[in-house]
């Protein structure tokens, strides 16, 4: 080669290629709130893209010093922008960015192209519960728009909430695991959907709004009160104890002048002589047991019986009856 020619350039395999950083938020965690990992990869990198104007992350990157280019690069853009050893850090939009995430992966692939170092990087993380915020914030939705959800009220939808109750029973006693996480979600949604419509009160004596974040503020006060050998200084060592320190805080609570308060009887019947007879047991309290003619009377003496020896008369008859149905179905599938 002579001093006149110019030099061949260096293997492009030699050149550095850089680092594409994906920084994925959850919605469901306040924004700003970031793990230290993800404010020193904003902090470090050579530039840092979103495509989404709008993202909740944005007024808080500004305001912690991160400047923030709005742009939806392609891969193929993405990977000339880390030329030089760059690092580009692009802040993921509520979709998760597939289109690029894919054309990344096809480059990739390819094997023409000297790719940049490629990194997932979790800004913050959903906590245990968080997609009951996504389940609040659909129903919202569901009660705004939709035609039918829209009109329900709490007595419309109470027959659904029995339904839905029978169900998950059903579902426990068959032990299908997929089944009964359904009717969990079936059951939640009742809640949901109640605690939503509750939020509409008329404002009238009586009918004070409450929304969902009162119902699990409620229920969270309850059992904190009712555990306090979980929460406090008392101990519990067995079941019974548990039972004790319950019943004891449930009647300070209830302040009730009856044993029946707080009965519904509205449910089943030998649940319903099951739940007196349980009351009346735990309070010692002699009651004689009411004698007259007809079955009605021979099913209560029954019922009070199987509550007296630690059985559930409403569950052990739904368990004979399922029997007596397969029974009934064999015996159809019988040859004559």
């Amino acid at each position: 080669m002579n001093q006149t020619e110019t030099p061949p350039p260096a293997d492009a395999a030699d050149a550095p290629t850089g680092r594409v950083i994906l920084l994925t938020t959850s919605h469901r965690v306040a924004p700003g709130l970031l793990s230290w990992p993800a404010w020193q990869a904003l902090h470090a990198a050579d530039a840092v893209l979103c495509a989404d104007a709008d993202h909740p992350q944005l007024p808080y990157l500004a305001e912690a010093g991160v400047r923030v280019e709005r742009a939806a690069p392609g891969a193929q853009e993405l990977v000339d922008a880390c030329a030089g050893g760059r690092t580009v850090l692009v802040v993921a939009t509520a979709e998760g960015d597939r289109a690029l995430t894919d054309g990344l992966a096809r480059l990739a692939g390819s094997g023409r192209v000297a790719m940049p170092d490629l990194e997932l990087l979790p800004a913050s993380y959903d906590l245990p519960g968080a997609r009951l915020l996504d389940l609040v914030q659909v129903m919202d939705r569901i009660r705004e728009e939709c035609p039918w959800s829209s009109r329900q009220t709490h007595k419309s939808l109470a027959k659904y909430g029995i339904e839905e109750a029978y169900e998950l029973v059903e579902a426990i006693e068959e032990g299908d695991r997929d089944e009964l996480r359904e009717e969990l979600g079936d059951v939640l949604l009742q809640v949901v959907f109640h605690a939503r419509i509750a939020e509409e009160a008329s404002g009238e004596p009586g009918d004070e709004a409450f929304s969902v974040d009162d119902v699990a503020g409620g229920i969270v006060d309850k059992l904190i009160h009712r555990h306090p050998h979980v929460f406090g200084d008392d101990s519990a060592q067995t079941p019974e104890d548990v039972k004790a320190h319950w019943l004891r805080t449930k009647a300070e609570e209830k302040q009730r002048t009856s044993l029946t308060e707080g009965i519904p009887l509205g449910q089943p019947a030998l649940a319903l002589a099951a739940k007196l007879a349980s009351r009346v047991r735990t309070a010692d309290l002699d009651v004689p047991v009411p004698t007259g003619e007809g079955i009605g009377y021979a099913l209560l003496a029954l019922a009070l019986r199987a509550e007296a020896e630690g059985t559930d008369p409403e569950a052990s008859l739904r368990a004979a009856a399922r029997t007596y149905r397969t029974a009934i179905l064999t015996k159809e599938q019988a040859p004559d």
